[in-house]
């Protein structure tokens, strides 16, 4: 899910189709049970309408992120610096691997932790069937053991476990050959 007035993601989301109104986000998301399994957050309308596909926050992430914004006033989120593609069957055939999984780093943002820690973004274009594809960048296998099959293995993974200034081991396919490399997590910046 887009998060407004930026160029990240909000990852981990719940959907539902609980009617989220003006006014009324922020709201509990429950379960059969009545237990509070998230905070109804947006809702996605392709007309502008108030009617669409609902998203909410779930209880875990709000449980760890809300103590920090009362003792903070804000919280910070960790930050690798990469844009990635998910390797998908076409994706993989492109890059004759056996499997279709982990994810291609398009690009490493300039002074990032990924930029740091010597991540390769994509450096060369294929076309395939009329249509091109980036190659040549690394392309992550696993994070902290955990393996990766779309970035939001990642983006959930850095949002539930870790935090600014912790390490995360990458397990990277690079030039046909697996290396290891560790960064340390920033400040994500504002946009």
């Amino acid at each position: 899910l887009p998060a407004q007035g930026t160029s990240f993601s909000i990852s981990d989301v719940i959907q539902t189709d609980t009617a989220i109104n003006p006014g009324n986000s922020g709201g509990p998301l429950l379960n059969m049970k009545g237990e509070v399994v998230g905070i109804n957050t947006a809702i996605y309308s392709g007309d502008g309408s108030f009617s669409g596909v609902g998203f909410s926050i779930p209880s875990d992430t709000v449980l760890k992120i809300v103590p920090v914004i009362i003792k903070d006033g804000q919280y910070l989120h960790p930050w690798i610096g990469i844009s990635t593609l998910d390797i998908s069957p076409d994706i993989a055939d492109v890059l004759n691997l056996k499997d279709a999984k982990g994810i291609l780093i398009m690009t490493v943002v300039k002074d990032s932790p990924a930029d740091k820690a010597g991540l390769r973004g994509s450096s060369q274009t294929t076309i395939v069937d009329g249509i091109e594809y980036k190659v040549g960048g690394d392309i992550v296998l696993s994070i902290d053991g955990n393996e990766v099959r779309k970035i939001e293995d990642v983006l959930t993974h850095l949002q539930r476990e870790k935090n600014i200034g912790d390490k995360l081991n990458l397990e990277l396919l690079r030039d046909g050959k697996i290396i290891n490399v560790v960064i340390t997590l920033e400040k994500r910046p504002d946009s």
